[in-house]
């Protein structure tokens, strides 16, 4: 009884604590601008199920690739035994799954090789990121933090797989030595526990009891840790994927105070008719975190880092500063900046600095040439181009700020209707010498 009330407390503080995490992210998303209704769920699902649990788009890259998939199946698996030992913890039941049958079996001896796949590769990460220069792990954004906070992650994961081996080896050898009932499959850990003969059933049932309580605690841990962590991609990167744009990724979307100021142009007194008197005047695109919609905000939490998104990015690779790693992690920084004052001191507050030029220069933004290589690439369908053009369009549309390229297409689309210099009554002077065939 004890140790179920233990749990029960220990249990308790780890959701409190995730929970006040959660809300204040959610508290952030309030600040956010709407972005698109979320339909077609069926076409979302099966988005999904493609791109978040296939990871098909991580197999771009085959070897690390089947790597990483490894790693969140994985997860995957293994998280119905982390179901199990909190039912266990709080009834102080054991295995209370059992009567499932096979399918315990099955995911249990899942679980129990899928824990060495993951730790090998874990390990293979972790070589990689101490032993080999990856290009796309470095870049300016890259801080210190980052690296440690990345080797922390992998630690606690191998940590967790290293715990749940033990575990099952300790209740394997446990139970055969005592001769009771074995509920589930082990493959892995029946062999593990072979290799040491001459271990009673008491130190296999000490070993199992510690590795129990170190896996849950583990898992508790390494919980409240994602939210502060890049690794928050464990519990983001499936809903983002889900609530992915479906549009083409070179679709760029209007916006709406835009076309109500048209419409106003067009029909002045249906345009007020749906427009209340006293709406807020609205800022035109990005100028700061509160600025961003709520899905690009979703999708600067996604962010996993792995820099693939600025490793095919042409602007990044031909030298120029833009980075789109680097502007996903900028809107989350800004927002974990700013948003604690905003939401006390209400939207006024103003602390004299912003997303734009503090986080994101200017020449960062004109870089970006709208491929979308980047959305491309991304493995959790994050959508860059969306946020940089927003933030262009604040700077031409509330600042007039652009580059001098770009004025003179401008001045040219007002003044002749084209974005060429010559009026439309000189646009085809060139062709008049011409002798043309037209049989």
């Amino acid at each position: 009884m004890t140790r179920q009330i233990i749990f029960a407390i220990t249990l308790l503080i780890t959701f409190v604590v995730f929970f006040y995490t959660i809300n204040r992210i959610v508290r952030y998303f309030r600040l956010t601008r709407p972005a698109f209704p979320v339909r077609n769920l069926w076409k979302r699902f099966g988005l999904m199920m493609k791109v978040a649990f296939g990871q098909t788009k991580i197999f771009r890259r085959p070897v690390i690739g089947f790597a990483h998939a490894l790693v969140f199946w994985g997860f995957c698996v293994i998280i119905f035994g982390s179901i199990e030992m909190v039912i266990d913890g709080l009834t102080g039941t054991e295995k209370a799954l059992k009567f499932l049958g096979p399918v315990h079996d099955f995911f249990m001896a899942s679980g129990d090789i899928f824990a060495l796949l993951v730790a090998a590769s874990i390990i293979i990460f972790m070589i990689r990121r101490l032993f080999f220069h990856i290009r796309r792990f470095e870049g300016t954004e890259m801080k210190k933090r980052s690296h440690i906070d990345a080797a922390a992650a992998l630690s606690l994961i191998l940590l967790l797989m290293i715990s749940l081996l033990a575990m099952n080896t300790g209740y394997v050898g446990w139970k055969t030595i005592a001769g009771e009932k074995i509920y589930g499959l082990y493959p892995l850990s029946r062999v593990l526990a072979g290799l040491f003969p001459d271990m009673s059933s008491g130190n296999f049932s000490i070993m199992h009891q510690i590795s129990w309580w170190t896996h849950i605690l583990l898992i508790f841990i390494f919980a409240n840790y994602l939210p502060y962590s890049k690794h928050f991609h464990v519990f983001m990167s499936v809903p983002n994927v889900f609530l992915s744009r479906l549009e083409p990724l070179g679709k760029l979307t209007n916006m709406d105070n835009i076309t109500r100021e048209v419409r106003l142009m067009l029909d002045h007194d249906a345009a007020l008719a749906a427009v209340p008197a006293d709406a807020p005047v609205e800022r035109f695109g990005v100028k700061d975190a509160e600025d961003a919609n709520w899905k690009s905000y979703f999708d600067s939490l996604s962010c996993t880092e792995c820099g693939r998104c600025t490793s095919v990015c042409p602007a990044n690779l031909t030298g120029k500063k833009l980075s789109p790693r680097k502007v996903m992690m900028d809107l989350r920084a800004r927002m974990k900046e700013k948003g604690p004052s905003v939401l006390k001191y209400g939207r006024d507050f103003n602390d004299n600095r912003s997303l734009l030029r503090d986080f994101i220069s200017e020449e960062e933004l004109w870089a970006c040439t709208t491929c979308n290589a980047c959305a491309k690439e991304c493995p959790i369908n994050i959508n860059h181009p969306s946020l940089i053009v927003d933030m262009r369009r604040y700077l031409v549309m509330e600042e007039a700020s652009a580059p001098g390229e770009l004025k003179a297409v401008f001045n040219n689309i007002e003044n002749n209707g084209a974005p060429w210099q010559y009026s439309a009554e000189d646009r085809l002077n060139w062709a008049k010498d011409l002798e043309i065939n037209i049989n």
